[in-house]
């Protein structure tokens, strides 16, 4: 066949060059949207654990501390643990970290209570589990027990740790949109409380026992056969959530663990879903609710310091 004349070549291949330039300037800005959200998404968590009572507790933070780090290397956050309390109270360091997380127990000294009231108030993240509610003293740090959680001191307890069958309460939250309505937990122990939570207006319970789940327990003299027990739940005034399990099934003789926490992939979901929306105010969903507001507050007087009786 005949050949194009070289001019011709060339004159189509720089047709095509400028083609792809222009399909480049159009592509490119496009592409880099589509990858600043992977960016945006990065946020550092940090976890205080005790992880030295109740092989139970235990059990939850080992687990934690390695499901926690694989989860943030495929959801786009980094996570240290520690069992240094005292770094609450250091404040240049605490506020290098978007989101905080309290396993197995919560701050016991002054120092540690004013610094991370001053993080929350100055528009910090907060996720806690099981025992970091767990009081029989609210009144020693009532910022925290009676407004923060809501939750005041601890009632009963189910025994022994089973799963239960979890309403979702609110399903617009950007923690708990993609649950179902209701769904199967992972085992855990599970705790009542002395304040009504749902009749505290800045408190949102999100998920709370279905009544299908009763009796709850094994123990028939601790078990509950009927009642309004809230699980998770958040708090208007601040970026936090709280979730009552932690507590996995145990055999003391043998120190062997029956359960994992992270048993229950819906449940999980809402793990994640959760720590996004606290580590960059965002939610998995494209038609999420807006943030909210960080609350700053420039001067304040913490509890520990309007509260001079108050015991760590």
């Amino acid at each position: 066949m005949p050949q194009a004349p070289h001019g011709r070549t060339r004159a189509g291949l720089s047709l095509l060059a400028l083609l792809a330039l222009l399909l480049g300037l159009l592509v490119s800005p496009a592409g880099a949207a589509a990858r600043a959200p992977a960016a945006a998404a990065s946020f550092k968590v940090v976890a205080f654990y005790n992880g030295t009572w109740d092989a139970a507790h235990i059990s939850f933070v080992k687990e934690a501390n390695e499901w926690f780090p694989k989860a943030g290397a495929e959801n786009g956050f980094t996570y240290t643990s520690t069992n240094n309390w005292n770094l609450l109270a250091d404040s240049a360091a605490l506020n290098s970290y978007d989101v905080v997380l309290f396993l197995d127990d919560a701050p016991q000294s002054s120092a540690q209570r004013a610094g991370f009231e001053a993080y929350m108030r100055g528009g910090g993240s907060w996720m806690g589990f099981h025992v970091a509610a767990f009081t029989t003293s609210a009144r020693s740090w009532p910022w925290y027990y009676d407004e923060f959680l809501g939750s005041g001191n601890f009632a009963t307890n189910t025994w022994g740790p089973t799963t239960a069958t979890l309403h979702t309460d609110h399903r617009t939250h950007p923690s708990t949109r993609r649950l179902p309505g209701t769904f199967t937990s992972s085992v855990s122990e599970w705790y009542s409380w002395s304040r009504d939570l749902r009749a505290d207006p800045d408190i949102d319970v999100l998920a709370s026992v279905d009544p299908v789940s009763f009796p709850l327990g094994t123990d028939p003299g601790q078990s509950w056969y009927s009642g309004d027990y809230p699980i998770v739940w958040t708090n208007h005034d601040y970026r936090m959530l709280y979730a009552n399990f932690g507590h996995n099934a145990m055999d003391y003789a043998t120190d062997t663990p029956l359960s994992s926490t992270f048993a229950s992939a819906t449940q999980n979901t809402f793990l994640l879903d959760g720590l996004k929306w606290l580590g960059t105010g965002a939610a998995s969903s494209q038609t999420a609710a807006a943030p909210l507001p960080r609350r700053v507050s420039a001067t304040y007087r913490s509890s520990e310091e309007a509260s001079p009786t108050a015991q760590p």
